[in-house]
């Protein structure tokens, strides 16, 4: 537990006063039945909480349904998944054996829900305002780039649907390249529009990531083609 609380401290600068906290909220429960299941219920919930003020906050016009939308696109579990993979957190994962060997520790599902964990174990630790301070340091970036509703809609739907009203085929995805340390991994994916004979590409920390980027990518291109 020692590499996991310093891993902690150094990126999210907090320690833990109860450290069996901390190692439940790491446990899944293919580990044991003191695991994290419990404390993602409750750090579901601050999450929310926390996120909906910023939101709120950050777009004063915005109506209810909006809002809503926001909220979801920053804590629904592919974001706190990729969250989790930024930050290192599949590393310090406690799984069961199974889990482990079939790469738990990449699993969106088990990142998500171990994120929400240490939120709410957090909350239960240091009280209300240190899990909104560790929420907010963990979203810093995210909020600075909150999107506007329009652009919620995710750039791979966004070019499906633009290819399937001209009657094009699908885009054809193709992962070439993974780089980096297994907690630091890099992803490469080409985008390619056979009608158009257009090719782009995306980088980043998951598979999913760099296909949406290579197809923001795409949609770019073919914007300035059609003008």
């Amino acid at each position: 537990m020692n590499k996991a609380e310093s891993w902690l401290k150094k990126t999210l600068r907090y320690r833990f006063q109860n450290a069996e906290l901390f190692e439940q909220a790491l446990t899944h429960r293919s580990a044991s039945k003191s695991n994290n299941e419990r404390l993602e219920f409750l750090g579901d919930a601050v999450l929310d909480f926390v996120v909906s003020e910023v939101v709120y906050l950050a777009r004063p016009e915005a109506p209810e349904g909006d809002l809503s939308k926001l909220r979801a696109s920053l804590v629904k579990d592919e974001s706190l998944a990729e969250l989790a993979l930024e930050l290192g957190l599949g590393e310090h994962l406690i799984l069961g054996s199974g889990e482990r060997k079939t790469g738990g520790h990449r699993r969106e599902s088990i990142l998500a829900d171990a994120m929400e964990a240490i939120f709410g174990a957090v909350f239960l630790d240091g009280g209300f305002d240190s899990a909104k301070e560790i929420i907010n340091r963990a979203y810093e970036e995210r909020y600075r780039e909150l999107p506007d509703v329009g652009d919620l809609r995710d750039p791979k739907t966004q070019l499906q649907e633009w290819l399937q009203a001209r009657k094009f085929a699908l885009p054809e995805y193709e992962l070439v390249d993974v780089s980096g340390q297994e907690h630091k991994r890099r992803f490469i994916v080409t985008c390619t529009v056979v009608e158009e004979s257009a090719k782009t590409d995306g980088e980043s920390t998951t598979r999913r990531k760099a296909e949406q980027k290579a197809a923001r990518k795409m949609i770019e291109l073919l914007m300035v083609d059609e003008q």
